[in-house]
């Protein structure tokens, strides 16, 4: 029975993944240009990415909490519903030209990106140990469809806006919308039997594992660290992107062609990371993830300004060093985690790793403002290395570092 549910709950979500997916990169595109807009300052052009990752924080305290008391499908459900409302609550801020009320309805958006994070849990819960980063790199690649689908619909979306009586950028939050809502529809309707308490109902049949080496200590605290600095990295360089390709002449299109590369990259090689995490243990990948990153952020600062190639090639590495640090990070943090307390657990790295993402959306508008963007992103790039010494200090039990035997 379980190979059959598994295989029902990966297609159930990697349904959703696409749908969430294009809402999620549908915002990320236009949301700082709405509010430089709205607010005729760079300043604080990183708020809206802050606000709704922050948002994410909260979002996932409760997608957490619901997940651990009733199972996966009400709290994915319920996350979903609430990225809808958020944006929404855009649109209509857009319209009446109220950037108190984008602020806060980008905060309540910000549960959309809570939750499709949240969802690559639900796609390890019932999957066997030699194959849970594969489980979860099934669910991230999904992502890959709507995320590269929904920045290239930013100009086609916002035509659709005018035509509507609407303002051009609050176009991609009506594609952001329907799809959050029709995610969390098929989230309630097909995820049955839920995996987390099929899983629980499996595991109260089996020996409680040893845990007196250390090593789930060191695996929970290496993977939400790995997670943690990388999505600061990847949120502070995103974030400033679209600014500094506008600011330097390139249109609404070009950069979403840039983003939508980006968030491709970002989950495209999940297969790959997977496997080689399933390989050769979470600890190499998570080493890979910084230097990867370091790669991205030289690349961006020393880009010519003119180059929308080596841009995209700079957030292509952007987005896989960030798959590098979750794949491995959530691999890590699941496999040192009981089932009894996991989801509550994940609920609470989450939260961590959206309020990183909220200080680096906040971070980069004001690092550029004060200095340059180059800046901003050879400085994030050299913070992505800080995995290496925390590998050092973390893993000293090489049983996180090969895979089982």
């Amino acid at each position: 029975m379980t190979p059959d549910v598994q295989r029902r709950t990966l297609a159930v979500l990697v349904g959703s993944q696409v749908l969430s997916g294009a809402g999620l990169a549908a915002g990320i595109t236009v949301g700082a240009l709405l509010a430089q807009d709205m607010l005729g300052s760079t300043d604080l052009a990183g708020l809206p990415t802050a606000l709704f990752t922050a948002g994410s924080a909260l979002a996932a305290v409760a997608v957490g909490r619901i997940s651990q008391t009733r199972g996966r499908r009400p709290g994915l459900a319920a996350g979903y519903l609430a990225g809808a409302v958020g944006s929404a609550g855009v649109i209509v801020a857009a319209v009446a030209g109220l950037p108190v009320l984008l602020f806060a309805a980008l905060f309540v958006y910000g549960a959309g990106t809570a939750t499709n994070l949240q969802a690559r849990y639900a796609g390890a819960d019932l999957a066997a140990p030699a194959h849970r980063a594969r489980a979860v790199s099934t669910v991230l690649v999904a992502t890959t469809f709507g995320g590269v689908v929904g920045p290239n619909l930013a100009a086609p979306t916002g035509d659709l806006a005018v035509a509507l009586g609407l303002p051009a950028l609050a176009g991609p939050f009506l594609l952001a919308g329907a799809a959050y809502a029709l995610a969390a529809l098929g989230l309630f309707v097909g995820l049955r039997p839920d995996p987390l308490l099929v899983a629980r109902e499996l595991d109260l049949r089996q020996p409680a594992p040893d845990t007196s080496t250390g090593g789930p200590r060191h695996g929970l605290a290496l993977g939400a660290l790995t997670m943690i600095l990388t999505q600061v990295v990847m949120v502070a360089i995103m974030t400033m992107t679209p600014i500094h390709m506008h600011d330097h002449g390139h249109g609404t299109a070009a950069a979403g062609l840039v983003i939508a590369i980006h968030v491709g990259a970002m989950y495209l090689p999940s297969p790959v990371t997977g496997w080689l995490v399933d390989r050769y243990g979470g600890v190499p990948v998570a080493a890979a993830s910084g230097f990867t990153l370091l790669a991205a952020g030289t690349l961006a600062a020393f880009a010519p300004v003119d180059s929308v190639v080596l841009l995209a090639v700079a957030l292509a590495l952007l987005g896989l060093g960030w798959n590098f640090g979750l794949v491995s990070g959530t691999a890590l943090l699941t496999d040192a985690v009981p089932l009894a307390s996991r989801a509550k657990v994940q609920g609470t790295v989450d939260v961590s790793i959206a309020i990183a993402g909220a200080v680096g959306g906040l971070a980069s508008g004001v690092v550029v403002a004060a200095a340059s963007f180059p800046v901003l992103a050879l400085v994030g790039g050299l913070l992505a290395l800080a995995v290496l010494p925390a590998i050092v200090a973390l893993a000293s039990d090489r049983a996180y570092a090969l895979p089982p035997e």
